[in-house]
């Protein structure tokens, strides 16, 4: 026997399981849903509210490990999900791989946000790692998934709770840098965001908030920003060959991050010792080297005086209008065509 769970139904349900149904309160159809998951699906205020009170398990999962209060997080239903919280089992959340905090940053139910972490669900509760598998990011807090949505108002909530911002795979701040989102970057920097972190799947030697922000000019003003509150300006400036010719740029690489595709070209000695890119070879890609003069500029505001690289040098030689930013980092071209530094 299975209850037909319509709101218009209330008063049979209720004589059901009066008069003797109520030993099927709790009986799971072939994916393991209850009367109370389905209720809690599709928003049947008054079953949930019955079948609790004849007390139906709001702990039982379905095969997939979601609990009842997954599924009215998930479905956006306020009233369910606060007769809810009182009613599962934190530990069953935890075992479940997944809080429902994922499922209301995820769908942006902000107002279920703040319910859940009033409750006292843990804002760093991380996803089971078959979980996390399962976006292409694998991405694994709450966090990542206000940020990812450019939802400020959910990732302050968080953060304000006591979110760590430096948990996941790839760090949020990376994703609010692609987005250009200045509130959100400045949202996650002030709760203590790594603004050096890198890329796993894409090596470099030098903060992957640069890399990601090189595509385009308006991310100046997001990396000054970022720049001034301790982000390594100076590792930019590392390169392998320093003032010697480097090998020709021959080879492409490919990454997919962030639902986006990024190129940049690599030489290929670099190839195959399989080290990390460097800041010259990446903005040497063509999709990239038109910014190098301004982004090169930028950098060199919060550096002392550095000696830029070889392949540097070709890249703002290119452009006539960036000759002085050649002088900005005290650089000069001897007759020789070395590349020299004045050193203060």
């Amino acid at each position: 026997m299975r209850f037909q769970l319509r709101e218009a139904n209330v008063e049979i349900v209720d004589h059901l399981l009066k008069y003797g149904a109520s030993v099927l309160i709790n009986c799971q159809a072939r994916k393991g849903e209850t009367p109370l998951y389905e209720a809690s699906k599709n928003g049947y205020k008054e079953v949930v509210e019955l079948l609790l009170s004849h007390k139906a398990d709001a702990n039982r999962t379905t095969k997939s490990g979601l609990l009842p209060l997954h599924i009215a997080v998930q479905k956006g239903h306020f009233d369910i999900v606060s007769m809810l919280i009182p009613a599962t089992s934190k530990v069953k959340v935890q075992r479940s791989g997944i809080s429902p905090l994922h499922l209301a940053a995820e769908y942006n139910r902000d107002w279920i946000l703040e319910i859940l972490i009033e409750a006292g669900y843990d804002v760093n509760f991380q996803l089971a790692e078959d979980r996390s598998k399962m976006y292409e990011d694998h991405r694994s807090t709450a966090l990542y998934f206000a940020v990812s949505n450019s939802n400020l108002e959910a990732a302050e909530m968080l953060l304000d709770a006591g979110a760590n911002p430096n948990l996941d795979m790839f760090n949020p701040l990376l994703v609010a840098v692609r987005q250009g989102y200045m509130e959100m970057i400045t949202a996650l920097v002030e709760h203590g965001a790594n603004m050096n972190a890198s890329i796993p799947t894409h090596p470099c030697s030098f903060p992957a908030v640069v890399m990601l922000g090189m595509k385009y000019l308006h991310i100046l003003n997001y990396l000054k920003y970022l720049m001034s509150n301790g982000c390594d300006a100076l590792s930019c400036f590392d390169c392998t060959y320093g003032s010697k010719p480097h090998p020709p740029l021959k080879i492409s690489r490919r990454v997919s991050i962030f639902g986006e595709t990024l190129r940049y070209v690599i030489d290929e000695d670099e190839a195959r010792r399989n080290t990390c890119v460097q800041f010259c070879e990446a903005i040497s890609d063509p999709t990239i080297s038109r910014w190098a003069g301004p982004i090169i500029d930028v950098l060199l505001d919060y550096v002392g005086h550095v000696k830029l690289c070889s392949r540097l040098i070709e890249n703002l030689d290119s452009y006539s209008d960036w000759a002085g930013i050649k002088v900005k980092a005290s650089v000069w071209l001897p007759p020789t065509g070395r590349v020299e530094k004045t050193r203060s």
